[in-house]
């Protein structure tokens, strides 16, 4: 990767910033999840909660592999409404501390050609899932966000509009078009940057990180059973908006590394 011109800052490390943008905040933990809570509505108008492991599509609707066999899955063919709760890691002792979304919105089974491409990014992000991935009873559904509320810990509450959380479709195509040479491209040519963001940028021990997805937010870096996710500065357009993050966030992470000797 050539250099490129000084932009803002760098990127922002996998844990979301209590301090951003709520509307940052909230795309950032959506992005980085890998469990969130799931209300759904009972039959009889009883509300009803579960855990589920959810993954990003790249227009940041949430993609859930889910079996018919699950109350929430029968619950969701009658009743399309629903919610979801994502938290943040713990800062302390107190619970209140906690980053948290909780988003309402619309269940949908996802069909058509569509399918291969978002269980593969769903499997991207829960890889241990292959196991019972092709079983009958389960099936792909996507939840369109409707809008949020956003707590970036005690007494820090933010309303989050819908449009919040719907990226651009035009900066969506760009990037899944280009998705898969841009992860050859980088995994063959930059292993060196990879680990550089993951060292530097976003904490993680080892070598030998590998770029497994990207999206207008940001990438998904793994290493055996790792994973951990590089949030850009701000959304980018197209291939050359990923480069230049990039960019940024090796040189980040490289100045980092060499701070700490």
């Amino acid at each position: 990767m050539s250099e490129a011109a000084p932009e803002p800052s760098a990127a922002e490390a996998e844990t979301p910033d209590p301090g951003a943008d709520p509307a940052i905040a909230a795309r950032r933990l959506i992005r980085a999840a890998r469990e969130a809570t799931l209300a759904t509505v009972t039959g009889s108008g009883q509300p009803f909660a579960s855990l589920v492991t959810p993954a990003p599509a790249p227009d940041l609707s949430v993609l859930l592999w889910l079996s018919v066999l699950s109350g929430h899955t029968r619950h969701l063919m009658n009743d399309a409404r629903c919610s979801l709760l994502f938290v943040g890691p713990a800062r302390g002792p107190n619970p209140q501390k906690k980053a948290r979304l909780t988003v309402t919105g619309l269940a949908s089974q996802v069909e058509g050609p569509e399918v291969s491409a978002l269980k593969a990014r769903w499997l991207t992000r829960h890889p241990y899932a292959k196991l019972y991935a092709g079983f009958n009873d389960f099936a792909l559904w996507r939840i369109s966000l409707e809008e949020g509320l956003f707590v970036g810990g005690f007494a820090m509450a933010r309303r989050i509009p819908g449009s919040a959380f719907r990226s651009d479709p035009a900066a969506v195509a760009a990037i899944a078009e280009a998705e898969a040479e841009i992860i050859a491209h980088v995994n063959e040519d930059h292993a060196d940057a990879l680990d550089a963001i993951a060292q530097g940028v976003l904490r993680r021990k080892g070598s030998g990180w590998r770029m497994a997805a990207v999206d207008v937010d940001g990438c998904d870096l793994v290493r055996g059973r790792g994973r951990a996710r590089l949030h850009f500065a701000r959304p980018v357009a197209d291939a050359d908006g990923v480069r230049r993050a990039l960019i940024l966030a090796a040189k980040a992470g490289r100045e980092r590394l060499a701070q700490l000797g």
